[in-house]
């Protein structure tokens, strides 16, 4: 089983990057908060989770090892495939998930695109004992230092559009989001426009 790549990031988007070790280009699957901490970086490590089906081999990469820690809890979950994990982890730091999931709010969790509320309480009764705070609390200022990356309106918009759109999302809904997060704030980054959009779809 892998535990981490190391190598050059052949390309990166809010959704997956490809790191180049040894010859081999690996696409791994990311989220919005590794993407944000990676984008403006030439080499990277990325810890790394396998799901192997027979018909997929997927690579799940992660900055920190915390956010890789609760995609775990996440996926353990009843209900919670790996994708959906990701989603939430693209709107939600993974301290900011820990509080949620600390002060029970199912409201907050129902609003992820593929948590109903069963679903989104049975993370909470099934994590609320695995996740704490004294372990995730170094988070938020891991999430603070993360690489801002504002290409411009234009291409910001492009590429959260692209994100949302791997991430499941229909492209009328998203371009709907999407001009409402550039409205409301035309300097937002590719990761705010994202997690603004997130909160809207």
């Amino acid at each position: 089983m892998l535990e981490y790549i190391s190598g050059t990031l052949a390309r990166v988007a809010p959704t997956e990057a490809v790191v180049e070790a040894a010859g081999l280009g690996y696409l791994l699957n990311i989220s919005v908060n590794t993407y944000s901490a990676i984008s403006a970086l030439k080499e990277v490590k990325l810890l790394v989770h396998e799901i192997i089906r027979e018909d997929a081999h997927d690579l799940y990469g992660f900055f920190t090892a915390e956010e890789r820690s609760v995609f775990r809890m996440l996926i353990s979950v009843n209900g919670v495939g790996a994708n959906t994990a990701r989603i939430i982890l693209s709107s939600l730091t993974p301290a900011q998930l820990q509080a949620t999931i600390t002060a029970g709010d199912a409201n907050k969790l129902k609003s992820v695109k593929g948590i109903g509320l069963k679903t989104a309480q049975r993370i909470i009764v099934d994590l609320k004992d695995k996740i704490h705070a004294a372990e995730l609390a170094a988070l938020a200022g891991d999430a603070g230092a993360a690489a801002a990356f504002a290409p411009g309106d234009s291409a910001a918009r492009e590429e959260a559009m692209a994100a949302l759109i791997m991430l499941g999302y229909q492209k009328a809904a998203a371009q709907k989001a999407l001009a409402r997060v550039f409205t409301d704030a035309p300097d937002s980054t590719v990761e705010a426009a994202i997690k603004r959009a997130l909160t809207l779809l």
